[in-house]
């Protein structure tokens, strides 16, 4: 199984899943389905992919970027782990250590 992203033609990003990369990146180029995300967004070009041997984690890596910040993305993208790092930290003002030491 593969995780992968997609940048489109507007600069967003599509992340999605799929045991055959090369097949469901020309799909999404084609046109294979109107009422998807990239359709009105190409072309879009592999920014980025992941193989996994379970699917079961595929899955999970899949949904957790579908959940990430654009920023966040491109960190993974760019392999920049040290910026992801940064960007994964909780800035909650309530968070342990925003708090002032008593």
């Amino acid at each position: 199984m593969y995780v992968y992203i997609l940048k489109c033609s507007d600069n967003s990003f599509y992340a999605g899943i799929t045991n055959n990369l090369s097949l469901r990146f020309k799909q999404h180029n084609a046109g294979y389905k109107k009422d998807s995300y990239t359709f009105s967004r190409r072309p879009v070009s592999l920014v980025f992919h992941q193989e996994f041997s379970d699917v079961l984690q595929a899955i999970y890596f899949e949904k957790k970027i579908k959940g990430w910040t654009r920023a966040k993305k491109r960190a993974l993208i760019e392999g920049d782990f040290d910026m992801l790092q940064i960007l994964a930290e909780c800035r909650n003002a309530t968070h342990h250590i925003y708090k002032p030491n008593e």
